[in-house]
């Protein structure tokens, strides 16, 4: 499987800033090609590389006033091996977080998925809930939000879906985090959020909005919620988001069902 990414974020940088920038595939790949730029009105910019949880690569990079534009693209051949859990991260994304509050909802898991044993179905039962519970749409819900919220709402994007199903499955008592992704297929196209749960030994892909198969995601940034995995962070200073534009395309476009279990390779 051949998968090609990119991504171009355009920043009007108003006051000297300190940003960091999660768009670089996670390196459990080995990318063929792969570069990232950054410049401010035109002029080329330093940065470097902090590495993250879970293979997450962070650039990071100091800007002053003016028009910043970074630039990101890879082809990853093949897939990469599997991600591993240690006893400390299964308790990490056992806990209630920021945007995940599982103890809030664990009643309502709990009412909702009770006597569900078999793995495979669970997971299903859980996506197929938040996705047929939500409406997807775009710019319905806040930065602040979390899964509670979006209950409530009934609507919300990727990271919301996510964010639910992350909240539900910890109040199961199943490990389960958020990934961001690149995502072929996705439209309109943009950078992806979906779940990720610790079922048998192993990383399961969980996506309720159903729009780009799960076989076929490369991972970016792996944490407990938004919080951990945004695409960017401003870290002091003032920047303003004036575009993002992503691309992420496959050899074959996969088939996916939801009934089955996938890892993000």
């Amino acid at each position: 499987m051949q998968r090609d990414v990119s991504s171009r974020i355009v920043l009007d940088v108003t006051e000297p800033a300190d940003l960091v920038f999660a768009i670089a595939v996670a390196d459990q790949y080995a990318p063929a090609h792969e570069e990232f730029t950054a410049t401010l009105d035109g002029q080329s910019l330093d940065w470097h590389v902090v590495s993250d949880a879970h293979g997450t690569r962070l650039h990071r990079l100091t800007s002053g006033v003016g028009r910043l534009t970074a630039r990101y693209t890879a082809r990853v051949d093949g897939n990469a091996p599997t991600a591993d859990a240690t006893e400390a991260d299964l308790l990490v994304y056992s806990r209630p977080s920021r945007y995940a509050e599982s103890d809030a909802l664990a009643p309502t898991a709990s009412g909702e998925f009770q006597g569900i044993t078999d793995p495979a179905e669970l997971l299903a039962s859980v996506s197929s809930w938040v996705g047929t519970r939500l409406r997807y749409v775009s710019g319905s819900s806040l930065p602040t939000d979390g899964a509670t919220r979006t209950l409530l709402a009934r609507q919300g994007v990727c990271r919301d879906y996510a964010h639910l199903s992350v909240a539900l499955l910890r109040g199961l008592g199943i490990p389960a985090r958020s990934v961001a992704v690149y995502a072929p297929g996705v439209s309109p196209m943009d950078f992806h959020a979906v779940a990720e749960a610790w079922i048998d030994g192993a990383w399961r892909a969980i996506d309720a909005t159903t729009l780009a198969p799960r076989s076929s995601l490369v991972r970016i940034a792996t944490g407990r919620d938004a919080a951990d995995t945004a695409f960017l962070t401003v870290m002091s200073g003032r920047a303003d988001l004036v575009e993002v534009e992503v691309t992420a395309t496959v050899d074959a476009l996969p088939a996916d069902d939801i009934t089955q279990l996938v890892s993000i390779w």
